[in-house]
């Protein structure tokens, strides 16, 4: 079992703007990172999980929506994940 630990920034992202729907499949995606971790994330094609470039690499990224991306990394020796952004398809490094 996987565990997953969000950035305090995550708290106040999900609080301002984000779509109601957005917010239930990222509660949706904390559930099959929990059980089957990065693998299962990737088993399914609707989140379009992939591995970051630039001064992102060693993060992945997987869509929420449309527009709406949760970034996270993986520490695989802890079995963790940790989520640090949910952004709506913004990836400049903050």
């Amino acid at each position: 079992m996987w565990k997953i630990e969000e950035h305090r920034r995550v708290d106040k992202q999900l609080s301002g703007s984000v779509p109601i729907d957005v917010l239930k499949r990222y509660e949706k995606w904390k559930d099959i990172a929990r059980l089957s971790g990065p693998l299962g994330l990737r088993a399914i094609k609707g989140f379009h999980d992939e591995a970051l470039l630039g001064e992102w690499k060693g993060f992945r990224s997987s869509r929420l929506g449309l527009q709406w991306r949760v970034i996270y990394r993986i520490v695989e020796n802890l079995l963790l994940i940790q989520v640090v952004q949910m952004t709506p398809h913004d990836y400049r490094r903050s």
